[in-house]
């Protein structure tokens, strides 16, 4: 009997995000119709030959159109040959070239059943990104079995929940921070679920995790106002108000997207405390909630520097190529730090830090609590 009600509980979770699953891939976005040029397909195509007389080279920058010839590889007009054109438009970061073999990803447009204009957009890169995603899969799985299986089906039904459910709901205008806060908090009660089971260590981690997020959001919200940070530093942000979004609230959004992108990090921390405090419970059944929350800050002492660093680390690494700018200009160390978009990210680095170190005595607290109340030969054994 108690095989059985461990089953369930281990079991529980997984169905449960199975159900998600389906619900999420049934669901639609709501901004399907706002597709720009409806009578288009969108299709891979190959380049068959090209033309750059049209190209200007100045330095760096170069600018005109690439002439393409292509072979359309999918839609309506399949097997079909066309000239497709590439504007380039003098940015090193957007403009792209193609050669003779290369697959591109291209707009069709067509009037009356016959093609009007062919617009070269990128290289396709669907096919390596599915090989690179199944990698990846089939690694996690050969690694970690079934621990593995369900963290990639916690992957794909978060990538789910933030596309179908947090960006439709923010670009309808609904408040950035309450709607991120719970999408958060679920993620995390069910992430930390399908690791635990429905026992108390989900009930303690979970608990951890959700003050530390708190935490996150409290000192974001307050640091952005005073630091005086607008949304508008997020990258593409200024093009959703040219979009005919003038209603969203940038910065209450910029403030979302701290304790969101911290929140990944603080739910790892919460599991390594949760998990350090339950196996000395279970070493020593007798021991007091003060002293199991005792080892729990112990372990959460060392966890932090290397967790911060990380989170550093993550934040930092896109801005590489700003920080050379910096340095290749003699730009002062004091200006550098005053300008609005590198005030932002520390912003972003230092109070998603604050959650990091904040969730580590907050989760040894709560697993000392919860997880020496009632002792813990009444607890269940982690799923394997």
């Amino acid at each position: 009997m108690l095989q059985k009600i461990k089953e369930s509980k281990a079991l529980g979770p997984v169905m449960l995000w199975l159900c998600l699953l389906l619900v999420l891939l049934a669901i639609p976005t709501g901004f399907e119709s706002a597709l720009a040029y409806q009578n288009a397909d969108r299709v891979s195509a190959l380049v068959l030959d090209t033309d750059e007389s049209d190209i200007i080279d100045t330095g760096l920058v170069r600018s005109g159109e690439q002439r393409c010839r292509v072979r359309i590889l999918g839609g309506r007009f399949r097997g079909e040959e066309a000239t497709a054109v590439n504007r380039l438009n003098g940015s090193l970061a957007e403009d792209k070239l193609f050669s003779p073999g290369d697959r591109a990803f291209v707009v069709v447009s067509h009037s009356g059943g016959k093609i009007t204009t062919v617009f070269m957009t990128d290289h396709y890169r669907l096919d390596k990104e599915a090989m690179l995603a199944g990698l990846f899969l089939l690694l996690l799985l050969l690694f970690a079995r079934g621990t593995g299986l369900r963290a990639i089906l916690s992957f794909v039904d978060t990538v789910l929940l933030l596309w179908k459910v947090l960006i439709p709901s923010l670009l309808k205008g609904w408040n950035p921070i309450w709607v991120s806060m719970g999408l958060v908090l679920v993620l995390t009660v069910l992430v930390l679920s399908l690791i635990y089971g429905w026992d108390r260590r989900c009930m303690a981690a979970s608990s951890g995790a959700a003050l530390g997020i708190l935490v996150t959001a409290v000192l974001g919200y307050f640091f952005t106002d005073l630091f005086q940070i607008h949304g508008a530093v997020m990258e593409s942000s200024e093009s959703l108000l040219y979009a005919g979004y003038q209603h969203l609230n940038l910065t209450k959004i910029f403030v979302a997207s701290i304790f969101l992108g911290s929140s990944g990090a603080v739910m790892d921390l919460s599991v390594d405390i949760c998990s350090a405090v339950y196996e000395v419970v279970e070493k020593k059944p007798g021991i007091t909630a003060k002293e199991a929350i005792a080892s729990g800050f112990a372990v959460g002492r060392a966890a932090c520097g290397s967790t911060t660093t990380t989170l550093l680390l993550a934040y930092s690494g896109s801005y590489i190529a700003l920080l050379m700018v910096f340095m290749a200009q003699g730009t002062p160390v004091a200006l550098m730090l005053n300008y609005k978009y590198v005030a932002a990210e520390i912003v972003h680095t230092i109070v998603g830090s604050f959650g990091l170190v904040t969730v580590a005595p907050l989760t040894a607290i709560t697993s000392g609590l919860l997880l020496t109340k009632c002792g813990v030969g009444k607890m269940e054994h982690p799923v394997r």
